[in-house]
């Protein structure tokens, strides 16, 4: 017997990655006035792991872990529950 696919763990984590893109978005334009972008790039539901790339100013500065973490991780992980960790990779 092939057992069927549940559709409603994909429905989730598309609904999840709208959530997480749709306040990156929100975020962005503080990024950008300080010259500093960020970009979705992946986003695993079972880790819970979000990847972003922080381009511009934002790749480089010292105080770019902090961005991370207490800005666009923390908004995040208080709007989307399946969200755990941030992590910045480089492309």
């Amino acid at each position: 017997m092939i057992k069927k696919k549940s559709t409603v763990k994909t429905k989730t984590t598309k609904n999840e990655v709208e959530k997480i893109k749709n306040i990156l978005e929100t975020v962005r334009p503080s990024l950008q006035m300080d010259g500093g972008d960020v970009n979705f790039i992946d986003f695993n539901a079972k880790s819970g792991v979000l990847k972003v790339e922080l381009m511009g100013h934002c790749a480089h500065c010292p105080m770019s872990a902090i961005t991370l973490k207490q800005g666009i991780e923390a908004e995040i992980k208080r709007k989307v529950k399946g969200v755990k960790e941030v992590r910045a990779v480089q492309m």
